[in-house]
């Protein structure tokens, strides 16, 4: 792998960023790049990349641990578009997010529109799941976040959206009016009320029509990318078992063959998972 050629930004977001302990957490980052041909020296690691982006890997460093998504610059500006196929990437960085390093301003250019993109596509689809015709725009982000918890097979509680909101309320309300003026179907009053712009049915119909479809793929992608991190992510099925335990208060235990053989046993446990609860 030849990250130091083909890098171009790293952003830092996920629950640290919102936790002054580090201590027993794993540090999310993403590292976009100019291509995988550019990061990867082997063909299958390209292929698995492009295949079904990202490919996820470990570091630690001084007694922190981390996890390391990769995704290409042109994936990444798909990815947080309201037309991508899955909410993972737009989901996750309509929250706040920490551009930590960047390799020429043209690349922090590209990943600052990247971004931009994300909240307008969660609270598009929020607006379209109103069930009041006037809502607060905090209200309208847990909206936006019940939905996308529940597009992935996720191990986190039911109160998880609401604690997201919870640690900078006046964030969300400060970002929240600029993204619904990219909305396409939102009108803000003066009060911090939002509501449906008139005449907007055909447009809301349209968003209500692509959520099933979202659903379906993200619950399979979940799946598909277990399974791939049991083969480019080294201990991945520790780290599956850890974040359910520590999210869902589980107590699972993983035993020698399933990681002797991780395919295998990443796809014995989801069953388990789904009948305790633990993922949903």
């Amino acid at each position: 792998m030849t990250y130091s050629n083909s890098a171009r930004a790293v952003l830092f977001y996920g629950s640290c960023l919102r936790s002054d302990q580090l201590e027993g957490q794993m540090l999310d980052f993403y590292l976009i790049v100019s291509s995988y041909e550019e990061a990867y020296d082997k063909g299958w690691m390209i292929k698995a990349n492009k295949w079904l982006p990202p490919n996820v890997f470990p570091f630690q460093y001084e007694g922190l641990i981390a996890k390391v998504a990769i995704l290409s610059q042109d994936d990444f500006c798909k990815l947080n578009r309201y037309e991508a196929s899955a909410v993972s990437v737009w989901a996750r960085f309509s929250q706040p997010t920490r551009l930590l390093w960047y390799h020429d301003d043209e690349s922090r250019k590209n990943i600052v529109s990247s971004v931009s993109c994300a909240a307008p596509t969660l609270l598009n689809a929020a607006l379209a799941h109103m069930q009041r015709d006037c809502v607060d725009i905090n209200d309208l982000w847990q909206i936006g976040y019940q939905l996308t918890y529940g597009a992935e097979l996720r191990a986190e509680r039911k109160e998880r959206p609401a604690s997201v909101l919870e640690f900078d309320q006046d964030r969300y309300v400060m970002f929240g009016k600029a993204a619904l003026y990219h909305t396409r179907i939102a009108n803000v009053q003066n009060d911090d009320k939002v509501s449906l712009a008139d005449e907007q049915d055909y447009r809301v119909n349209e968003e209500l029509k692509r959520w099933p479809g979202l659903r379906r793929r993200g619950k399979m992608l979940t799946i598909a990318r277990l399974v791939k991190a049991s083969l480019t992510y080294a201990g991945g099925i520790d780290y599956l078992a850890w974040k359910i335990n520590r999210h869902a208060g589980t107590k699972i235990k993983i035993r020698g063959w399933q990681r002797k053989f991780p395919v295998l046993g990443s796809i014995a446990l989801l069953p388990k998972l789904l009948f305790k609860g633990a993922v949903k």
